[in-house]
Order: structure tokens, then sequence, then C-alpha cells
């Protein structure tokens, strides 16, 4: 009763603005609603019509207090697939890179313990279907690699699941292959010709690309959830050149948005890469990925083009709206889980398309607060446990050896994740990240079942009390 109680309380939110259009004021209302009734910490918007900023602006403050405007560096995450894409698309014009080309061809040093590999060409890389998968080649859960040419490298034992160009299985290391074969065509370190190539002939002067999550600003350092209240941390080590690294602002993201929707062209109508490009880029294949983007359509049945980014302290989304022209860029400081800057950027496309946004519901605040109240009972008990602890007899002991089955499941945890997530690669601090509460019910429990298998053991190591005489037996009726 209490918790259906607690539940209602905490699902009950205001109602949502009412809708007159994509409007500076509407979009802030929007966000802002968002945020009250979420608890987000920080947002970044970006929306722009044409070649027109229609609204950027920031929300709340970033881990280490300081207000977001619409100039803080955040992480826009897998966003930056799409950016590789674009430089990749950029290679096609200016060295003569075939799309439909086997990437050795260009990269020589990309070789997997598979012969198939010969046969992946430069698109299948860049639509998902080059047969890498992270069953055959995780990524977060393997040593850490310090830049692109060791992270190529290290899938030299790498398989294919698939032949190239039968399946699409999103992989994060098609986009390191690709960003370290933009290395290898221009001769410049993939973060140099980002900057001198994409991101300066945009105007996008504060963006850039990192290699690992230690490079992260302070700005673009996020915060799980937990029942509600944001916890400020650092992302988990992990290693996303080309796939996942790049930092932005919302100011920069108008322009990418800009360039997107205006066949190639920036804010000053300069042509950054071919209006086919584009076109090409946007075009999905058979299994709806594009090349760095995702093709479908908005719930009014309009064509869109987005990608959205996940980490465990942000996430971030993009789309463009082509018939429309409209794009919308969101960066989120809050982890993969909660998916706000998925869910604030469809909020902008239902006012875009004239809808009045759903309200924002927290289902996860009440499954927190009952596995902190389980961590809690689990303690107590635990305590009364150890207290109350006898000495083990044969039978007890093959129940005292279930005590060791929580720490079984703490230990292999990411296993476990990867398992229920299809094969996805994770890392076990990542699943610490994205299901804390439950690791703190797990470590309790494993905790308690250690402290009292070490309790009874203890009793078990001392001797032996001496038999109690049967009473009402006599001294001298005892068998001799």
């Amino acid at each position: 009763m209490l918790i259906r109680t607690l539940t209602a309380v905490l699902l009950a939110v205001p109602a949502a603005p009412p809708v007159t259009g994509p409007t500076p004021s509407i979009i802030d209302a929007v966000v802002q609603s968002y945020r009250e009734e979420t608890g987000v910490p920080s947002v970044a918007v970006a929306v722009t019509h044409g070649s027109r900023v229609v609204h950027v602006a920031g929300y709340g403050r970033t881990a280490h207090g300081e207000a977001v405007t619409d100039r803080t560096v955040m992480a826009v995450a897998s966003v930056s697939k799409s950016m590789t894409a674009l430089a990749v698309l950029q290679l096609t014009v200016s060295h003569g890179v075939r799309l439909d080309t086997a990437v050795r061809t260009y990269l020589p040093e990309f070789t997997l313990a598979d012969d198939r590999a010969g046969r992946i060409t430069v698109r299948q890389l860049l639509d998902h279907t080059s047969g890498l998968t992270d069953r055959t080649n995780p990524s977060f859960s393997r040593p850490p690699v310090p830049d692109l040419r060791a992270a190529v490298a290290a899938m030299r034992t790498a398989r294919l699941a698939t032949d190239p160009g039968t399946a699409v299985e999103y992989h994060n290391p098609n986009f390191q292959i690709a960003a370290r074969l933009v290395e290898v065509v221009s001769g410049r370190p993939f973060g140099d010709y980002l900057r001198d190539h994409v991101f300066a002939p945009l105007g996008m002067t504060d963006s850039r690309t990192l290699d690992t999550a230690d490079q992260l600003p302070a700005s673009s350092r996020g915060h799980i959830m937990i029942a509600g209240v944001p916890v400020a941390l650092p992302e988990p080590p992990a290693f996303g050149a080309g796939s996942g690294a790049v930092v932005s602002t919302a100011h920069d993201m108008a322009s990418w948005l800009i360039a997107q929707a205006g066949q190639g062209r920036g804010p000053d109508g300069r042509q950054v890469v071919p209006a086919a490009a584009v076109a090409e880029m946007h075009r999905p294949s058979a299994g709806g990925y594009g090349l760095g983007w995702q093709a479908g359509t908005t719930p009014s049945g309009a064509p869109l083009v987005d990608h959205d980014g996940d980490m465990m302290t942000f996430t971030a989304y993009q789309a463009v709206l082509p018939a429309s022209g409209y794009g919308v860029a969101v960066m989120a400081g809050t982890g993969t889980l909660h998916r706000d800057a998925q869910t604030i950027g469809a909020h902008i496309i239902d006012v875009i398309e004239g809808r009045t946004p759903p309200h924002a519901t927290t289902p996860l605040v009440p499954v927190d607060l009952v596995l902190i109240g389980l961590a809690l009972a689990v303690a107590l008990l635990g305590v009364r446990g150890v207290r109350r602890a006898r000495r083990p007899t044969r039978r007890s002991t093959v129940t005292l050896l279930l005590w060791l089955v929580p720490l079984i499941m703490l230990v292999r945890f990411h296993r476990i994740v990867t398992a229920l997530y299809r094969g996805r690669d994770i890392s076990w601090l990542q699943t610490v990240y994205l299901y804390p509460t439950f690791t703190l019910l797990l470590t309790v429990t494993s905790l308690t079942g250690l402290a009292i298998i070490v309790r009874r053991m203890a009793l078990l190591a001392r001797p032996a009390p001496e038999s109690i005489k049967r009473p009402g037996l006599e001294e001298s009726q005892a068998p001799k």
C-alpha cells in the first residue's frame, strides 16, 4: 500500500504547456517542464529551420555547478558517428575513396582472424553491415586502447558473425575503423582532420573529438539518476574516437543541423560536402540504417533522419525532418537508462508538428526506492543472521553455500547484462552505472552472505562443546 501511494505521488505531474508552434518560448517551456517532472540536471538544445537558427539554449547546471548555456561543451556520444561518416564522404571527393571498395584498399593494416574481412567495404562500416558484432569483437570489456591505430590492431583476433553486407548489427568499432581510414588516407590525425575539414568550415569553433572518456572536459561530465536524484560521476573508462567521442555545444550543433538540412552547406553558405553525399548519408540500407544516420518517420508519418547517443552519464539526440526543414539537437547530462535527450528531442518534434508533448514520467523512481529498501532490509537481516549464527551441520553446509550465489552474480554481472542485451558488450563498471540500485542490493546481499559464511565457519573451527548427559541417567547406570 505504501509503495502504491508513493508511486502515485511520484508520477503525478502538472499538465504540459499548450502548443502553439516551435517558438523559443514554447521550446523553453517544454524543456523546463520536462526538467521539473524528471529532475534532469542539465540540458542543451538547438532547433533550426532551413538555414535559420530558431533557438539555442542551455538549462540547469553542469556536474560542477556551472550554468549551462548554448556555449557549454557537452558530449554528443554516438551522434559522433554521423560526423565520422561525413569525413569519409568528403574523402570520396578529395581522395577518390569509393564506398563500395574493400576497406583494405585504403587501410592495409585492417586484418581480422577471418578471411571474409577482406570483403568488407567502406559502406559496410558506415551502415553497420560489416559482419562485426559485439559478440565476436567485444570493445568495452577488452583491455583499453589509447588511439585509433591500437583500436584497429586490437581487432586482429576478431571474427565475423555474418557475411559482410548481409545483416545490420550496430557495432561501435565499425566507426573506429572508419576514423582510422580517414587518418591513413588524409595523412592527418583524425581529430585534426575533423577540426580543419568539418568543424572549422561550419563555424563549430567549440567542437572537437577526443579519444578516451578520461579526456572529457569538466562540463561534459554527467550524472546517473538514483531515485530521481542526479548523482555526478565521471564517465567509466572507454575508447570512443570515431564512434562516440565528439564534444560540442548547442550553438555548434545548430550549424551542424543547418548543413544537414541545407544539402551540405553551412550557415555561411559554404559547401562542406556535396549535396549528393548528404543524400547518401541519409538514405537507409535494407536495415533502416544509413551512413551514420537512422532513417524513419515521425508520429505523423513524416520522414525523419536521426541518431541518438548514449553514455553512462550523458545522452544526446539529433534529428532532421526533410519535409519541413527543421532540425533538432539535444544533449542531456544523464545516463543511457533514462534517455532524456531522446525524449526531449521527441517532445520538440511534437511541438514542430503541432502536437502537445505527453507527460514525462519517472517509472524508475519507485523501482529504485524498492531496491534501496530491500538492500536495507537485507543488511538488517544479515546483522541478525551473524549474531544468531550456529555451528553448521553437514546438512546446513550445503544451504550455506547458496549464500555464494549473489557474490557470483555480482562478479559476473556484466556477463549477465550482455546476455540480456543479446550480446551487446559492456564492462563491469558500466553495469554499475546502468543499474546502481540493483548493484547496491546485489552487493549488500553478497556481503551479508560472506559475513554469515565466515561466522559459521569460524564456529566450525572451534572445538565442539562436551555432550550433555541425558537427564535422569545416573552415573552408575551409564554404559561402561
